[in-house]
């Protein structure tokens, strides 16, 4: 449906304004946990690539240190576990951390649902969506890719699954991987500290 990218885009306006009205009171109690609990701003500000290329800020709620090398992927840090902060460890496994995403998704930068943006320096990542075409679509909060091994898939796989939701964007994708992110979530599936790629296959 030809259409669709444009029902999409109003979607994820009413629904990520209705999640910042909603859940407000949640976010002020994880503002105030992460700033009790650690020295620091309670927001992560981070560059990522957007839809074509474009590069935008992403907002999380802090769950490293502040004095974590900045700008690169958790999976690279030579031991992840010891910036994290005391709230983090539940932020990152619950995924609540991911919510000041919604802002993103409001101003239009990204959208509920699509690939997970990459971070501006993680090139080959991006050379691999850019040639499967997936940089065409808006990253998402969460993805198809999310619900088939988060952080456990190697970029190769990772950019199989994104092409596969490039090429069936509908409807009834986006809610399947809307209900399978919230079973993920549940389950923590996929979620594995300083690591990726560990699952070879799908």
């Amino acid at each position: 449906m030809r259409a669709y990218p444009y029902i999409k885009r109003g979607a994820d306006f009413v629904l990520s304004l209705l999640a910042l009205v909603c859940l407000s009171p949640l976010y002020i109690v994880l503002s105030a946990a992460v700033k009790v609990t650690s020295p620091g701003p309670a927001l992560f500000k981070q560059r990522r690539v957007g839809r074509g290329g474009r590069i935008f800020t992403i907002y999380k709620f802090r769950t490293m240190r502040t004095d974590t090398p900045r700008d690169t992927a958790t999976h690279l840090l030579s031991d992840p576990g010891r910036y994290i902060t005391p709230v983090g460890a539940f932020l990152r496994r619950s995924s609540l951390d991911e919510l000041p995403q919604f802002f993103n998704v409001l101003k239009g930068d990204m959208s509920i649902v699509g690939p997970r943006p990459a971070l501006y320096n993680q090139y080959d990542l991006i050379a691999a969506r850019e040639a499967a075409g997936v940089n065409k679509v808006r990253p998402g909060i969460t993805g198809w890719a999310q619900i088939n091994g988060r952080d456990e898939l190697p970029i190769p796989v990772k950019v199989k699954y994104d092409r596969e939701y490039v090429e069936n964007l509908s409807l009834k994708m986006d809610v399947r991987c809307f209900f399978g992110s919230v079973l993920a979530v549940l389950r923590a599936d996929g979620v594995r500290e300083g690591g990726t790629g560990g699952k070879k296959s799908a």
